[in-house]
């Protein structure tokens, strides 16, 4: 049973009823996959209007997602303060179409398409989205936003760090944005997921003065009132989310490290960034309190690295974790075995990946993986091949198994194999 934190919000939570969509079983272990869109790194692989080419593209995609025997996809569908899928609240992302704003021809929804398009290939399809970015590329990127756009129509909860721009995580009217836009997905689509990936206060030098003048209070320490501006973001969208669809996957991958020992006794014997003290997210309190269904850390580092070892790491997030109910997922860095050039590098070939695969599977102590990123394997035959052989042994969903499952009528004397088996997998679901 999940555990709540209504105390910190004081908010109520949306009490409409909706039938949402269902989690897909992910029979054994989650084996996910990030498909990105910022920068085009994955889809689209270049910007386009046109609706034959966004649909094609996205069926190379989940077919070979699908024939690597991945269950899950996690689509970036906000890169930055953008849409790859129709909302009242964000503009179409310049990423999709070439210029935020502009929608693809012929009424073409993305999100629509591969939400559809997973389900019929027997995986889970998880909307990404970045919660606080506004542009990656500067002022140039700022001048071309669409007017609709939020950070536009209301620059009052923005500020600018480095020659980015961000929402302002203190600001209340930025938290109903965030949350009213994860809503807005899970309400129109049949997603089986929301997720948020590492990037939270963007530095230690935010310019958040004005605000923490306003809302810190009397000794409240700045670092502490960050992370609890991200804690209640966090916890609003534990809530309306599954007040939307009690189903609803919700979950968060962080920086692998949450804290470094020599800093912080709770941490992990480990030298590196700090996701609790650089970026403000305390994920370990999200855990602690059951505001996520699953955590799922960015491990990027080789077994026996001496500043960050993935199994310290592995074994620290496992025991984070234990008896929480909140679900552990391994994120794990494909691109690294992808981008190496260099033959004296760990990293060099599909070795590494697979040894932190089999480590995880012997272990015990994850329920999954998911792939940084989906180009990444597409990119290298042998690192598809590593990945695959390591989920061959593992059974994968029924062909075509929709994305909403209702609760199957109880099964009578005339009922089939199907309708036992259509029984069990619900039975396995819903607790």
């Amino acid at each position: 049973m999940r555990k709540r934190i209504l105390a910190v919000l004081l908010l109520a939570a949306l009490c409409i009823p909706f039938a949402g969509a269902a989690v897909l079983p992910t029979d054994t272990q989650m084996r996910g996959v990030w498909v990105s869109s910022v920068y085009n790194l994955d889809y689209p692989s270049a910007a386009t209007t046109s609706a034959s080419a966004l649909r094609a593209e996205a069926d190379t995609i989940l077919d070979r997602c699908a024939g690597l025997g991945l269950n899950a996809v996690f689509l970036q569908v906000r890169p930055t303060a953008d849409a790859l899928y129709k909302s009242s609240l964000f503009p179409w992302s310049r990423y999709l179409t070439g210029a935020q704003g502009t929608a693809p021809s012929n009424n073409f929804d993305p999100l629509s398409y591969w939400v559809a398009g997973a389900h019929a290939r027997g995986m889970e399809l998880h909307a990404w989205i970045n919660p606080y970015r506004i542009t990656r590329s500067g002022e140039t990127e700022w001048e071309a936003l669409a007017e609709t756009n939020p950070a536009k129509q209301h620059p009052e909860w923005v500020v600018k760090h480095g020659d980015n721009y961000y929402f302002d995580p203190a600001l209340p009217e930025v938290r109903e944005l965030v949350v009213a836009g994860a809503v807005e997905i899970v309400r129109n689509y049949e997603v089986d997921g929301i997720h948020l990936d590492d990037y939270f206060y963007p530095g230690d030098d935010f310019d958040d003065s004005a605000s923490y003048a306003r809302y810190g209070g009397s000794g409240s320490e700045l670092g502490d009132w960050r992370r609890n501006n991200v804690n209640l973001l966090v916890a609003e969208l534990d809530e309306k989310l599954h007040a939307a669809d009690p189903q609803l996957s919700f979950g968060i991958s962080p920086g692998g490290i949450w804290d470094n020992q020599s800093d912080n006794p709770r941490g992990s014997a480990t030298q590196g960034h700090s996701s609790y003290a650089e970026s403000y997210a305390d994920s370990l309190f999200w855990v602690q309190n059951g505001i996520v269904d699953y955590i799922c850390p960015q491990l990027y580092w080789e077994i026996g690295f001496e500043k960050a070892d993935f199994q310290t790491l592995l074994d620290w997030w496992d025991e984070a974790t234990r008896g929480s109910g909140v679900r552990l997922y391994i994120g794990l860095a494909a691109y690294r075995s992808a981008e190496s050039t260099d033959p004296e590098s760990v990293w060099y070939g599909p070795d590494e990946l697979a040894r932190q695969m089999a480590l995880i599977d012997s272990s015990g102590k994850s329920s999954g993986t998911i792939q940084f990123r989906y180009g990444s394997l597409a990119g290298s035959p042998a690192l598809a091949a590593a990945v695959k052989q390591r989920f061959a042994t593992v059974p994968t969903l029924p062909a075509g198994q929709p994305g909403t499952v209702e609760p199957p009528a109880p099964v009578t004397e005339t009922g089939t194999l199907f309708d036992l088996f259509s029984l069990f997998l619900y039975a396995i679901t819903h607790e």
